[in-house]
């Protein structure tokens, strides 16, 4: 379940590959304010309409499900299961408001990072919760059930009410590190919040088991198991390896992130490095910004240029694009946290301005963007030895080399493309096995992900360097023009 579209994709496991996929988009409505939503029906409909596109003997065929679902999100639903509003999606900053009431309820920012490992930043969940009750007061009062979108998609497959740690953790209302629900955050929400939020499960037990109705909508056998499920990034780490110390997974998407496994609990939420928990177990430290490809796409369409046309005319810049540095912030920003932010294209001048250089800078700032989230990973003493890279952008030879360059780190892209999906089968896999006797995940992973060892990018020590002074530029701008968006 991405953002701008839900996939199911068949695995294969005794053959290792995906044997069908099939995706249908779904809509977003977008407002001036910061406001991202869709409605559930349209995720019933996208489902529909790929099950549909399956043959018979392909969902005959499906011993289990797993789920990949886009985080941070509020599926608002009534006692009956239905939605008592549209689902306000990770991208939505129209909830800044509600994160000043909720931090100053907390006793400030440091408070609230000790009791939920995170700043309260517009992205997450706890203040779409709190926007629902100041702005849809009827609604809210109808609320029963508090669900993250990959939540709702397991309740429509198994009619049962729970939710994971790994997803979990970025709601702002539960603290990963101490393993508990967060009164104090609910309490300022709303005094009888805690009674609806879901009982939580084990990454490897099932959410549940495929129901009748659903088994006869969607041609699929009923009673297989549902695993718990994850936020699309929880299941990139399971889909790209990322379940042991050491490695990163750095996802090029419409959002970009950087996380790596931990076995101990590691955050620096001052630094937009946020304490959330893996779908594995253990933990997924985690920087997320919101535009990641989207600077390159405003490009590519601005210059009217298909996606290899712009690459081959980034590719004449030089590195630092000749002095041209692109903000990158079309839909506001969290990291850094800036949900009035706004894009900028800065240091033009007559000698520079160019297609290929503003191409380039498009490219760099994704990088640079996540650049503070490895200074920060460092800083905590994790020492990366390889980033896994995943998402559309992975795609791009010029960016996996960028990538090795800024992050002076050995960059490798996996086999297959469809890292959230292929996190959710392995976890599905993982779930299908009988209790107690089950292969550890770090194993099943090993057995079923490799890289192409032709798409290694290995950083070089003179543009390594360049890069250090490009990002030093990068900074400058980011720190002057930043309070312009407060």
């Amino acid at each position: 379940m991405g953002t701008q579209s839900i996939k199911v994709a068949l695995y294969d496991w005794e053959k290792k590959t995906i044997t069908a996929q099939v995706q249908h988009p779904c809509e977003l409505i977008a407002e001036n304010d910061g406001t991202r939503e869709q409605k559930t029906e349209w995720y019933e409909q996208a489902l529909d309409k790929c099950f549909a596109s399956l043959s018979p003997a392909d969902k005959r065929g499906i011993a289990a499900l797993g789920v990949s679902g886009h985080q941070h999100g509020f599926v608002p639903l009534d006692a009956d299961g239905k939605a008592v509003y549209n689902v306000k999606l990770w991208n939505d900053t129209s909830t800044a408001e509600e994160c000043a009431i909720l931090t100053k309820a907390c006793g400030g920012d440091d408070a609230v990072i000790d009791e939920v490992c995170n700043l309260m930043l517009p992205g997450f969940t706890a203040p779409k919760i709190l926007w629902l009750k100041r702005h849809k007061p009827e609604a809210f009062a109808r609320l029963r059930y508090i669900m993250l979108p990959h939540n709702y998609l397991n309740y429509l497959f198994t009619g049962a009410y729970n939710a994971e740690e790994g997803d979990t953790s970025g709601t702002a209302l539960y603290n990963g590190a101490k393993k508990r629900w967060s009164k104090k955050i609910c309490d300022a929400v709303d005094g009888a919040l805690m009674p609806l939020l879901p009982p939580l499960i084990a990454s490897n037990a099932p959410s549940g088991f495929v129901t009748e109705a659903a088994a006869k909508r969607w041609g699929i056998p009923a009673g297989i198991p549902v695993s718990s499920g994850g936020g699309d990034n929880m299941m990139a780490a399971i889909g790209t390896g990322t379940v042991e110390d050491g490695f990163l997974t750095m996802s090029l998407g419409t959002s970009g992130t950087l996380f790596g496994y931990s076995d101990k609990p590691i955050s620096d939420p001052k630094n937009g490095l946020s304490g959330f928990s893996a779908s594995s177990g253990g933990y997924l430290p985690l920087l997320c910004t919101m535009n990641c490809t989207v600077a390159s796409e405003e490009a590519r369409k601005l210059f009217s240029l298909d996606v290899k046309e712009f690459d081959a005319e980034a590719s004449k810049a030089p590195i630092g694009a000749g002095g041209i540095v692109f903000l990158p912030f079309f839909n506001g920003e969290r990291t850094p946290n800036l949900p009035n932010g706004r894009a900028g294209i800065n240091g033009i001048t007559a000698a520079n301005c160019s297609r290929a250089n503003i191409a380039r800078a498009a490219l760099e700032s994704a990088i640079f963007a996540m650049r503070g989230g490895l200074d920060a990973f460092r800083a905590l003493g994790f020492e990366p030895r390889e980033i896994r890279l995943t998402g559309g952008g992975a795609k791009s030879p010029l960016w996996r080399q960028m990538a090795a360059d800024i992050m002076n780190t050995p960059v490798k892209r996996p086999e297959c493309d469809e890292a959230a999906a292929m996190g959710a089968a392995l976890q599905a896999l993982w779930c299908l096995q009988p209790q107690g006797k089950s292969v550890p995940l770090e194993r099943l992973c090993a057995e079923h992900i490799s890289v192409r060892k032709d798409e290694c990018a290995i950083p070089r020590p003179d543009a390594a360097a360049a890069y250090e002074r490009a990002y030093a530029e990068y900074k400058k701008y980011l720190n002057t023009l930043s309070p312009l968006f407060v």
